[in-house]
């Protein structure tokens, strides 16, 4: 799984390496495992909807649909509306 980080202009790039053991402990294939973590990390409210969808290169209305099925609440403020209307307005939406 690669993160990069926008810094000044450049971008780093940083691996996670997870052992094959956790792996296996968690019963899940690599992706389920990569889709609990960025579950894990919305719940957790440090990434937005919009970040999760990006991270997992998913739609946000499939990242919703997961929710849904995983029976999670979505957490949608003020600040998240406003990023989605500006992210919107940008694609000529509204």
């Amino acid at each position: 799984m690669h993160h990069a980080n926008h810094r000044r202009g450049k971008i780093k790039i940083m691996s996670l390496v997870i052992s094959a053991d956790i792996v296996k402990a968690s019963g899940l294939s690599e992706q389920e495992l990569i889709i609990e973590l960025v579950l894990l990390l919305f719940q957790q409210e440090k990434i937005s909807l919009g970040k999760a969808a990006e991270l997992l290169n998913i739609s946000q209305v499939r990242f919703q649909q997961i929710l849904s099925e995983k029976g999670i609440n979505i957490h949608y403020d003020v600040e998240e509306l406003q990023e989605d209307i500006q992210h919107l307005t940008a694609k000529g939406w509204l």
